[in-house]
C-alpha cells in the first residue's frame, strides 16, 4: 500500500467510524422517562439486585413473552454482575440503552425497556422491554408499550423502530 492510500484511509476513517455508531456522538442521551406509575433508569450495577429479583420472580412469563430461554433458573447473582456490567458497558460506549423499568420510588424492578441498533433492513433501531408477571396483571405493558413509542419518537433520532413482538413498526 502506498502512502497516499493510507492518508486517504486515514482520512475516512472517522467518517467511517461515526457511520456506524448507533447515535451521533453529538446526540444528547434523553433524561429517563417517568410517569406516576414508573421510570426509567439506565441499567447496571445500580440496579442488579432488584432487576434479579425481578426477572428471576417472573421466569416463566418472561421467557413466553420473550421467546428464548432467558431467564434460565439456574442464574446466579454472580451471572447478574457480569450482566450488569456488560449493560453499562454498552450504554456507556453509546452502543445500546438498556432500561430498567422501576416503580417512582426506585424500590422495585417492574420490567427493562431496550433500545438497541437493528440488524434488519429498513429499521435503524429495535425496541423491546418485558415486564414481571405482576406488573403485567396491572397492565403495564400496554402503557410501556405506548409511552415508549412516544418517547423514541419525540427523544432519539431513529426514522424507522422495530418493536418484534409488538408490531414490527
Amino acid at each position: 500500500m502506498n502512502l497516499s492510500a493510507i492518508f486517504l484511509l486515514a482520512a475516512l476513517a472517522p467518517a467511517c467510524l461515526a457511520q456506524a455508531q448507533f447515535v451521533p456522538a453529538e446526540f444528547a442521551i434523553p433524561k429517563p422517562f417517568a410517569t406516576a406509575e414508573y421510570k426509567l433508569v439506565p441499567l447496571g450495577p445500580a440496579v442488579a439486585k432488584i432487576d434479579y429479583e425481578a426477572y428471576m420472580s417472573s421466569i416463566d412469563f418472561i421467557r413466553s413473552t420473550m421467546g428464548g430461554n432467558w431467564p434460565r433458573p439456574g442464574l446466579t447473582l454472580e451471572d447478574q454482575a457480569k450482566d450488569m456490567a456488560g449493560e453499562k458497558a454498552q450504554w456507556d460506549e453509546r452502543k445500546s440503552f438498556p432500561y430498567a423499568v422501576l416503580t417512582p420510588d426506585g424500590s422495585r424492578e417492574l420490567g427493562c425497556f431496550y433500545l438497541r441498533p437493528s440488524n434488519k433492513q429498513g429499521y435503524d433501531a429495535v425496541a423491546t422491554f418485558w415486564t414481571t408477571k405482576a406488573a403485567h396483571d396491572k397492565r403495564l405493558d400496554a402503557k410501556l408499550l405506548t409511552d415508549m413509542k412516544v418517547w423514541t419518537a419525540k427523544e432519539w433520532p431513529f426514522h424507522n423502530i422495530a418493536w418484534p413482538g409488538r408490531d414490527i413498526k
